[in-house]
């Protein structure tokens, strides 16, 4: 799947080796772009589905046209998927703390 960035700072967190964000740890960052690697290798939501380890949810309520992995026991990958004329688009729209 094609992966867009809300912001230039999450692109910056996949693509900069040297770019670290401060409230977000090693491991964290380390969690974030291999998750990212998993969505462009999947044709589409549902390989992320099959992958149990990814905990690809569906959000609740307000926030119910997003999804979420997890990066760790804290933190989670906020994602909206969309369907464009070259097949589906994931947008990264922010990394969350759910502690």
């Amino acid at each position: 799947m094609e992966v867009r960035f809300a912001d230039d700072r999450l692109r910056r967190l996949e693509s900069d080796p040297g770019f670290r964000a401060r409230e977000f740890g090693d491991d964290v960052v380390r969690s974030f772009r291999k998750k990212i690697q998993f969505i462009r290798a999947a044709v589409d939501e549902r390989d992320l589905y099959r992958m149990k380890s990814l905990h690809f949810e569906k959000l609740k309520g307000d926030r119910a046209h997003q999804r979420s992995i997890r990066l760790n026991e804290q933190w989670r990958l906020i994602l909206e998927l969309a369907k464009e004329a070259g097949g589906k688009v994931v947008m990264v729209v922010s990394v969350e703390d759910y502690h």
